[in-house]
């Protein structure tokens, strides 16, 4: 395979396309997108969310120590990129995209209830990187569809029709798995023997 090659640069793709719910001390909610995060850590449940100093919600998520990641799906991809474009210190994005905000379980900062999957965050550290700030965040509840959890309370995350980002564009996730963990290692199931 011929390939080519660039000076070092963030080109990680494709990425989670989430909105992040922050509230400031004086009780003013804002959203934006984010498109750096990741898992860190299972035991505790941590996140990592990489923001730029000069974001609102920066500030906010600095101040009050708490922030929601809330998973869109397709249906609200513009409302996605709205909040990566424009800033909340101009306009109340909340307001404008007509969310509908619900109460945290285990922090006063609300989700947007529009999104089939939400996780409430508590800042456990920030570490300084350079044009960004690593925000990593103990998750403490995660709030899912009823739809997306079948009787045996699998959830269903192709039936939440979640995007990612990948370079400029927005990308629905295909509902046909390649595959399962595990499946490479897996041993085939021996048909069973007729008496």
């Amino acid at each position: 395979m011929k390939k080519k090659t660039f000076k070092g640069s963030a080109m990680l793709n494709p990425v989670p396309a989430v909105l992040i719910t922050s509230k400031n001390n004086e009780g003013k909610v804002n959203v934006f997108t984010v498109g750096w995060i990741g898992t860190a850590c299972t035991r505790p449940p941590i996140i990592s969310v990489a923001i730029r100093p000069e974001r609102l919600s920066y500030e906010y998520i600095k101040e009050s120590s708490e922030f929601v990641v809330n998973l869109p799906s397709k249906n609200l991809v513009k409302a996605v990129d709205f909040c990566g474009v424009k800033s909340g210190r101009t306009l109340d994005k909340v307001k404008e995209l007509k969310f509908n905000l619900a109460e945290s379980e285990d922090i006063s900062v609300p989700y947007i209830d529009d999104c089939p999957i939400t996780l409430e965050c508590k800042v456990k550290d920030i570490i300084s990187l350079g044009s960004h700030d690593l925000f990593l965040g103990e998750v403490l509840s995660v709030h899912v569809e009823e739809s997306l959890i079948d009787e045996k309370g699998k959830i269903h995350y192709d039936k939440a029709n979640l995007i990612c980002y990948s370079h400029g564009e927005y990308f629905g996730l295909s509902k046909d798995a390649l595959g399962s963990f595990g499946y490479s290692v897996r041993k085939k199931k021996s048909p069973k023997k007729r008496k």
